[in-house]
């Protein structure tokens, strides 16, 4: 009785520590892989991949970090007025895409646990910094973490938790911008 606990004592605790990381975009994604080498496999985030590139943000996101990244989907990017991505990528507005994509990273490792826990002891919500320099609002609403933005938009962490090498990607609905 004693081993047969154990051993399933032992298989509990090995589920949990080894769980999965959620499919995005229809992807796996690895654990033991980096922002980057992780969001090109995602169908849902071609948008996102080719803003990074065009950034020239590839490097850094594929450095030791720690990052977490509120990575916007391509539904994301499609609910920007007609002509805007396009406008982004443009060489001559590098400056503009890089804001608005460092604004959607922080410089920690911030799991949806920890986020939740800055919510709850800051009475509901709390300000977060990103390394674009914008402040951003976190709140609950029921149990979706809510991010409101510069502009007053409101973003919903669509999947949590997508553990990097290099820290953690939230897959959000709706694009960051920076106050203006």
């Amino acid at each position: 009785m004693k081993l047969f606990l154990a051993a399933s004592i032992l298989a509990l605790s090995t589920a949990t520590a080894f769980a999965e990381n959620p499919m995005v975009g229809g992807a796996p994604m690895f654990e033991d892989k980096n922002i980057v080498e992780n969001a090109v496999n995602s169908a849902d985030h071609t948008t996102l991949v080719a803003a990074v590139q065009a950034a020239g943000l590839v490097e850094t996101l594929q450095s030791a970090g720690p990052f977490t990244v509120f990575a916007p989907t391509n539904d994301a990017f499609a609910k920007l007025p007609a002509g805007t991505v396009e406008t982004l990528l443009l060489p001559e507005n590098k400056d503009q895409l890089t804001k608005i994509l460092t604004c959607h990273v922080v410089a920690a490792n911030a799991l949806s646990g920890d986020i939740v826990k800055m919510i709850g002891d800051g009475g509901g919500m709390h300000t977060v910094n990103t390394v674009g320099g914008c402040d951003f609002t976190v709140m609950l609403e029921g149990d979706a973490v809510k991010i409101k933005d510069g502009m007053g938009n409101i973003a919903t962490v669509t999947i949590a938790d997508v553990k990097q090498s290099n820290g953690v990607i939230h897959v959000i609905d709706t694009v960051l911008l920076p106050a203006m």
